[in-house]
């Protein structure tokens, strides 16, 4: 009988706009987005934030020799930690970058990747990340990765825009829906019909409904609309993502038991939690 799929998700970042290393943070961590997706062989990432440089480590010690990296935008916190990624640097190594609605080839993602590789911003150029190539995509396309894993795309309601991407693998879906304000209804319909029937959904939950008032048009949604959204799609299993720079442990923790309340099987992402899809 043939053996069982591997489809796990592991979080190395979990936090939004800027690190916050501190006392108040080593329960969730304090690194910014980066998410690593397993299936079988076959290694995805999700953002390159300040998590991409434990991820990397990890990477070379375990002998990876490929990976595919998509970014959801190239907002600072989602790219920060690429210069600091020790396999873009490796012999051997091959990394296939990607980004969606910049428009034309991946010289288009090169050259906005330049501006923060650069002098006298950084004092090392794109250039020496050897292992890495540049693609581009059209929201709404699908993307093809790790030589066959097709993941469906879609545009998300963020300042510049952000892609959201949708997993699947022998009848279990990923749907990670990071840096996105509802409020929008057509976007937010599309993204119902984009996470329906997901076995788990990383959804932006970086504010409370109160803090919400004073930052919209910022581009994040909050904790209980991710739990709408996954109630009104029949998502099994949504995972609070994105969290508020200053957001502590303590107040994570009372979120955590809130939605305890309002939603069985919701989870509060966690720098190291490792999810298994199945």
């Amino acid at each position: 009988m043939a053996g069982k799929s591997l489809f796990s998700v592991t979080f190395w970042g979990v936090r939004g706009s800027i690190p916050t290393p501190g006392p108040d943070t080593l329960v969730y961590g304090g690194e910014t987005a980066c998410i690593e997706v397993r299936i079988d062989d076959k290694l995805v990432i999700l953002d390159c934030g300040s998590g991409a440089r434990g991820l990397g480590n990890h990477m070379l010690k375990r002998g990876d020799k490929h990976a595919d990296l998509l970014f959801s935008h190239l907002h600072l916190d989602h790219i920060i930690g690429l210069p600091f990624f020790a396999p873009a640097f490796a012999a051997g190594m091959t990394i296939t970058c990607y980004a969606g609605n910049l428009g034309g080839d991946g010289d288009q993602l090169r050259t906005v990747l330049e501006r923060v590789m650069s002098p006298p911003v950084f004092p090392v150029a794109l250039d020496v990340l050897q292992a890495c190539t540049f693609q581009t995509f059209t929201a709404g396309e699908k993307v093809t990765v790790g030589s066959g894993i097709e993941v469906d795309t879609m545009m998300l309601n963020h300042p510049d825009g952000a892609i959201g991407y949708r997993f699947r693998s022998q009848g279990r879906t990923l749907c990670i829906v990071t840096d996105h304000e509802h409020g929008n209804e057509e976007i937010d319909e599309n993204v119902l019909d984009f996470v329906k029937d997901a076995d788990v959904m990383v959804y932006d939950a970086t504010y409370t409904p109160e803090e919400y008032e004073h930052v919209i048009g910022w581009g994040h949604s909050t904790w209980t609309e991710c739990l709408r959204v996954a109630e009104k799609a029949h998502v099994k299993t949504p995972v609070l993502f994105h969290h508020e720079p200053y957001r502590t442990d303590e107040e994570l923790d009372r979120i955590a038991a809130e939605i305890d309340r309002c939603h069985c099987g919701a989870i509060i992402a966690k720098q190291g939690m490792i999810l298994e899809i199945d």
